[in-house]
């Protein structure tokens, strides 16, 4: 069975409030390719950009289990190993094939997945079996005008249509679904508190309200201040829990929140390569 988010919040440390130090996670960067492209995503492979997809080396999922035994090793507070790119999740099936090889050598740890949603009903049924216990689902607007000045490669309907059917299918089954909101000032500010009512009724228990990182073809849009994250974060929170300690980590990073990351000791020289990335 999943966990509860009752019990994710005492031992995963994104959900943790206040004791999140005291549990460690190692991000696995087996996802190469995207089915959709961000407007404001940049993936790298590098071992000097701290911001989501970036990662200093892609690794198979057999590489996957031997990093979370040196992972384990090196910090034994490690409590979750994490899929979350530098691409899509569920664009290749290598997350899922990693996380098949885990769970047959650590069955304790929590399996954790982030997707932007496009293929999860297709794959819903087979995350379910496998007992994925956490899954982040990045909905930037559920509104397909909106969507269209955020998101390329995509019917903005269709992207809006399977994530929240998959949402809702994924909840049903027991499994901790947070939704993750890049803020763009201008372009979805406003919309915040509809996106966190939709997912909320499919079945979304938190969300996560990014600011922007000014880059790519967005990069002309300023990043939010403070005092409008805190707006749209208040906003939501009408419909659903919002997380306030996001630290926008790399898609390879390993140890505890706060602490010090030893990412460098587990991909060794990989970290050195720079802008090699393929963008499939």
């Amino acid at each position: 069975m999943p966990m509860t988010i009752e019990e994710l919040t005492q031992n995963h440390p994104c959900f943790a409030q206040g004791a999140k130090i005291n549990k460690g996670r190692v991000h696995l960067p087996v996802s190469p390719g995207c089915n959709i492209a961000c407007k404001f995503c940049d993936r790298q492979l590098n071992g000097v950009d701290q911001r989501p997809g970036v990662a200093s080396t892609i690794i198979t999922p057999a590489e996957a289990v031997e990093l979370v035994r040196r992972a384990v090793r090196l910090c034994p507070e490690i409590a979750v190993a994490g899929e979350a790119g530098p691409g899509d999740s569920l664009a290749t099936p290598y997350a899922l094939q990693a996380f098949r090889l885990i769970q047959q050598e650590f069955p304790h740890i929590i399996k954790c997945m982030s997707t932007n949603g496009l293929q999860l009903p297709a794959f819903a049924g087979e995350m379910i079996a496998l007992g994925i216990d956490s899954l982040t689902v990045t909905v930037n607007a559920v509104d397909p005008v909106i969507l269209a000045q955020i998101v390329e490669g995509v019917a903005p309907d269709l992207l809006i249509h399977n994530q929240l059917a998959g949402i809702a299918k994924i909840s049903a089954a027991g499994v901790a679904v947070k939704v993750n909101t890049v803020l763009l000032p201008g372009v979805n500010a406003q919309h915040i508190p509809k996106i966190a009512q939709r997912v909320a009724a499919a079945g979304a228990q938190r969300m996560n309200i990014i600011p922007l990182i000014p880059q790519h073809k967005l990069s002309h849009i300023r990043a939010p201040g403070c005092r409008e994250v805190a707006c749209a974060r208040e906003a939501a929170e009408q419909y659903l829990p919002v997380f306030r300690h996001c630290q926008r980590c790399r898609a390879d990073a390993a140890g505890l929140l706060g602490g010090q990351d030893f990412a460098q000791e587990l991909y060794g020289t990989h970290a050195a390569v720079q802008n090699t990335f393929s963008h499939g």
